[in-house]
């Protein structure tokens, strides 16, 4: 794809680099050819040059003789006026000098003449000469003028160009930097998607796998198992029950919640406006508390009165319509049997529209011919009549198509299943001209409102009664165009909810095989309840994942614990023998006991004045026979400062001498405290061991397990490194070649820059002899 835009793009290029090319050759042609002209127009400015500098000295020279000419002139008229005087006085002397100066006069005045005669040419020739200078000149200047906005023209042309060729050759690089940056990305995308494609085979090679095997396994469970197709006939096939869909059931009864409530919005409205135009007839255009109403307009009050006898089962139809629709029915057009019941309420509010629509006609005709009404108003009446007869052909089209939905409920074969999406879509265009009559009569009947109250005659009443009626429709187009909407958002659902039911194409086949079919499912949905029962508590089954580990290693086993049990027997048995020791043991210092006791209320008998110290020495004799046994004999025989009960018992023993049975207790809670804290230190050091036992056998599992899984991961690193290696070699075999592509690109990017770079330096040397061909005709 990114190859074949770049094509694109480049071929692009090329064109508007040929167009380029074509309009440069162009301009080269006609700077060529201005470049001539102004050559031409030099030249002939140069003649024109030299044909003036000529006339100029032939001027020159002519002034000056006219100028020699005049001098001689004024020489030989002072002699002429020297010469009179002397002639005047030598007029006899001097007859022959007299002809001879008349002689030269005459030459000199002949001379004059003709210096006279072509001076005058000579004005006229440099007059005419200065003439056609200065219609030269002007027509020079003219042409220079018109050279000059044509260069300016040209120029203008050169820049425009000069600012497109540049505007060319950024949007170039960008385009060229965009590409290296999309080639880029393209890159990236191209190994995200190899990595992709490879996981997506691994996955559809898994999941064939995974599906081949199912398919065997169904194939032979099928070939196995089942006996019998029971989805063979059409007839029977609608009799089973369909597989039950809690998310659709709810979404049906959900709708059919929303179009209970556009409905009854519906009925509202209906209610209002009939009753709001029974008011308006009893008070316009004859208030019926002043006089007497028409026949007509009293027979359209009472039917009139009748409306919610016909509109109120309406609402009720639909209630019952929602109440149908449970979780645990199957909603299609062949179970909505209360559709029907809805489709008889709508005929039956039909019926009354087309019962009061000719008395609805006669009195807007009645309010047309009544002496106040204006043309206007008699214009919106027609409209308004026009719309009452929309209104009902519109109702009469809803109850058509309703009714058609309601047959597959009651009549088998009265509407096929390829034809439900047809009647459905129809359903829609026809609340949504229902909408668009509502509109219009809410447009035409507040115009008709807004004439009346200017009339002179308008009551409060019939204001108030207007705006109730105008309000009922407003609601009314409120709600035509909600449960329109409404239906045209769920019709793609309702067509898809069609095939909900038996998997076959047929689907519910009559009325009687859905019914069957829905008692089937209550019995099956009863059956399924007593067979279900609570189960038992276990452990969840992430929980059981997450322990797996611990329960393989754990001292739970079942040789951990018949090893823990016979270690505990033993313990026992032990700990029993040791019981019958003691008990023994106990027993025989309890005969001691009682024979030392007895000896000593002898001697307390026999001595009266040492008893005292007698007692005292008996109590440590028999404490120390009782150390002897169970430690040693050193302890009692001198008082030793300690904090056992010996200790306490022998300090006390010779500071006072206490009663004979607290001693007694006191060595026997003594010795049982002692054995106690014995066997309980026993005890522990004995768990202990067992618990080290089952730590060590625990820890030489896990060790197992853990070379096990070092074995499992050593293998899936080799697999790993293969497949490292393996995309390693295509990564560079892909990066070569795009490399190569990239290259491809660049060259042609970099001739492309070259000719471009071509290009704008021919436009600079255009610009420059433009420029100086511009410079040299100002100077001109």
């Amino acid at each position: 794809m990114a190859s074949a835009e770049l094509q694109g793009k480049y071929q692009k290029l090329a064109q508007e680099y040929s167009k380029l090319r074509a309009q440069n050759q162009v301009l080269k042609k006609g700077v060529v050819d201005e470049q001539a002209n102004s050559a031409a127009l030099k030249e002939q400015l140069k003649m024109k040059d030299q044909s003036l500098r000529k006339l100029q000295q032939e001027m020159d020279s002519l002034t000056f003789r006219n100028l020699q000419l005049a001098k001689r002139v004024e020489l030989l008229q002072d002699e002429l006026a020297l010469s009179e005087p002397r002639g005047k006085k030598n007029k006899k002397s001097g007859e022959s000098s007299s002809q001879l100066s008349q002689e030269q006069k005459s030459v000199f005045d002949e001379d004059l003449q003709k210096k006279i005669e072509e001076n005058e040419r000579l004005h006229i020739q440099f007059f005419e000469a200065d003439e056609q200078h200065k219609h030269v000149e002007a027509e020079l200047r003219s042409r220079l003028a018109t050279l000059e906005m044509e260069t300016a023209q040209h120029q203008a042309v050169v820049d425009g160009l000069t600012r497109k060729y540049m505007e060319t050759i950024e949007k170039l690089q960008n385009d060229k930097a965009k590409l290296e940056v999309k080639s880029q990305t393209l890159e990236k995308e191209a190994k995200e998607c190899r990595l992709r494609t490879e996981e997506c085979q691994l996955q559809l090679k898994n999941l064939h796998e995974d599906l081949s095997s199912r398919l065997e396994e169904s194939l032979s469970i099928i070939s196995e198992k089942v006996p019998f197709n029971d989805t063979k006939y059409s007839r029977y096939n609608a009799l089973n029950v369909p597989v039950h869909n809690r998310r659709h059931q709810l979404k049906m009864r959900d709708i059919a919640g929303q179009a209970l409530a556009f409905v009854q919005d519906l009925v509202k409205g209906l209610l209002n406006f009939h009753t709001y135009t029974e008011q308006r007839i009893q008070i316009f255009p004859v208030d019926s508390a002043i006089d007497t109403i028409s026949p007509l307009n009293q027979k359209f009050s009472q039917y009139l009165h009748e409306n919610a006898s016909y509109v109120r089962p309406l609402e009720e139809g639909m209630l019952h319509l929602f109440e149908s629709i449970t979780e645990d029915t199957v909603t299609v057009l062949e179970t909505t049997v209360k559709l029907k019941t809805f489709s008889e309420h709508l005929t039956s509010y039909i019926c009354f529209l087309r019962k009061i629509l000719p008395y609805q006609l006669k009195s807007l005709e009645e309010e047309c011919e009544a002496s106040l009404c204006t043309s206007a108003l008699r214009a919106r009446n027609l409209e308004l009549s026009q719309d009452m007869k929309k209104m009902t052909a519109v109702f009469e089209k809803l109850q058509t198509y309703i009714g058609l939905l309601a047959l597959p409920s009651t009549e088998p074969d009265g509407l096929l299943r390829t034809n439900y999406s047809s009647v459905l879509t129809n359903v829609g265009a026809a609340l949504h001209g229902f909408h668009d009559v509502m509109k219009d009569i809410s447009k035409h009947y507040s115009q008709k409102a807004t004439i009346e109250h200017e009339l002179p005659t308008a009551t409060q009443k019939l204001i108030t009664t207007n705006d109730c009626i105008l309000s009922s429709v407003v609601a009314l187009t409120n709600g035509a165009g909600k449960i329109a909407s409404f239906f045209s958002n769920n019709v793609d659902y309702f067509i898809a909810s069609l095939s909900y039911g038996p998997k076959t194409a047929s689907g519910f086949i009559s009325p009687l095989s859905a019914e069957c079919m829905l008692q089937y499912k209550k019995k099956a949905a009863a059956y399924m309840k007593a067979l279900r029962k609570p189960l038992l508590e276990s452990v969840p089954y992430e929980e059981a994942l997450a322990n797996r580990r611990v329960l393989l290693s754990s001292t739970e086993s079942r040789e951990g614990l018949a090893q823990q049990v016979q270690q505990s027997l033993e313990k026992i048995s032990k700990l029993e023998q040791e019981k019958e020791h003691w008990m023994l043991e106990a027993q025989l210092a309890k005969i001691k006991l009682e024979k030392e006791n007895q000896r000593t209320a002898d001697k307390l008998k026999s001595t009266s004045s040492g008893q005292a110290v007698g007692v005292a020495q008996e109590g440590t004799a028999v404490v120390t026979a009782a150390g002897q046994e169970d430690t040693s004999a050193k302890a009692v025989l001198e008082p030793v400062h300690s904090t056992s009960l010996i200790g306490i018992l022998t300090r006390t023993s010779d500071s006072e001498a206490p009663d004979v049975d607290s001693r007694e207790d006191l060595i026997r809670n003594h010795y049982m405290a002692r054995i106690v804290e014995l066997t309980s230190q026993l005890q522990l050091a004995d768990s202990k061991s067992v618990h080290f036992y089952a730590e060590c056998r625990a820890l030489s599992r896990r060790l197992a397990l853990a070379e096990k899984s070092k074995e499992a991961l050593a293998e899936e690193m080799k697999v790993a490194s293969q497949n490292i290696s393996r995309l390693q070699d295509e990564l560079t075999t892909t990066k070569r070649s795009y490399e190569d592509q990239l290259s491809m690109m660049s060259d042609h990017l970099c001739s492309m820059n070259e000719t471009l770079s071509k290009q704008r330096e021919e436009i600079d040397t255009l610009k420059m002899s433009s420029k100086g061909n511009s410079k040299k005709n100002k100077s001109r």
